[in-house]
């Protein structure tokens, strides 16, 4: 048995107004759990910022591959190439937080280029919600088969007596900026040569129009065992399987030197963080599979993986990390 109370005219408007608030959250809440729960349920778009064919594109459709075979899930690959990276990865900011479009960011675009750039259309931290880190690749310094340079000692010695010209594939790449960090650390100074790519860099080094050069090492690995380029040192922190006889620059010297060419996934901020533990869960998932790990190594990659926290860290130390490399090298792109 119970019986009705009248509420006072104040507490009953006080309460209407409470379910109202309460539903409406509901409501704005509901979407957003359906979207969670059934993640995804259309293609999912993967703007890959550099032209098709390139070790970018390529890390982001293999990664993509794996998971699409695994889940059933489809995506729809496009390349948006231009400043850098920046074009791509400013599309990718500026898309519905929905977990329908993501980017393949790395390196440039995501910590060199906010400090390289005297104008960015995105912030790399602020607009972006991190994925995870899917991949790094180091570089090699390498000379001529004929150069008098047989290891890094050798080359930094000689740089003290004489100007060497460094090739890099272009102005503010990991490359070039990779050389700097190297002439800082050893107190050298070489002659900076930028290229449009890698084809007449690697036509001059033969040609002894420049002295070293330093690139990816899937772009220089087949002159290196074909004997026309000597590899002097690697940049990553380890030694590379295909290179187990060359020494990394730390090694070589210069302890703490370390710069890589990385790859993670990144979204638009604002993306629920359901859909984003979901994709870095699947991702992770397919890193640990044989075919995709020896389909990198064969890009000279290896696998990184991690949380999306994990790879947010890690964005902004790399930031860190370049950041007084691009001011002491006073090197800027308008």
């Amino acid at each position: 048995m119970f019986t009705l109370r009248r509420l006072p005219a104040g507490a009953a408007h006080r309460r209407l107004t409470l379910c109202a608030l309460l539903c409406s959250l509901l409501c704005a809440l509901g979407p957003a759990r359906a979207q969670a729960g059934t993640y995804p349920d259309k293609p999912i778009r993967v703007i890959v910022p550099f032209p098709p064919a390139g070790g970018t594109d390529l890390i982001a459709r293999e990664i993509v591959r794996e998971v699409a075979q695994a889940k059933g899930w489809n995506f729809v690959v496009e390349n948006r190439p231009g400043a850098g990276g920046n074009l791509g990865i400013d599309a990718v900011a500026r898309s519905a937080p929905d977990g329908y479009t993501i980017g393949l960011g790395q390196t440039s675009n995501l910590a060199i280029n906010p400090v390289l750039y005297r104008k960015m259309p995105y912030d790399a931290v602020k607009d972006l919600a991190p994925i995870g880190l899917m991949a790094g690749s180091p570089l090699a310094l390498v000379v001529s088969a004929n150069s008098p340079y047989h290891s890094l000692a050798d080359l930094v010695d000689g740089a003290k007596t004489q100007t060497l010209a460094f090739a890099s594939p272009g102005n503010g790449t990991v490359a070039h900026l990779s050389s700097e960090m190297l002439q800082k650390m050893a107190g050298i100074k070489f002659m900076h040569i930028p290229y449009k790519g890698s084809t007449q860099a690697v036509v001059d080094l033969v040609g002894g129009r420049v002295q070293l050069y330093m690139s990816s090492v899937p772009t220089l690995i087949g002159h290196i065992k074909d004997g026309k380029f000597r590899a002097l040192a690697v940049t990553s922190s380890h030694r590379v399987a295909d290179l187990p006889d060359v020494p990394t620059v730390a090694e070589a010297g210069y302890p703490g030197y370390e710069a890589l060419t990385w790859f993670g996934f990144v979204a638009p901020a604002g993306t629920p963080r359901e859909i984003i533990d979901t994709l870095n869960t699947e991702m992770n998932r397919a890193l640990k599979q044989p075919r995709l790990v020896k389909v990198l190594q064969e890009q000279g990659a290896d696998v990184m993986g991690g949380t999306p926290a994990q790879f947010g860290t890690f964005i902004q130390s790399e930031i860190q990390r370049w950041t007084p490399v691009i001011k002491d090298a006073d090197v800027h792109v308008d």
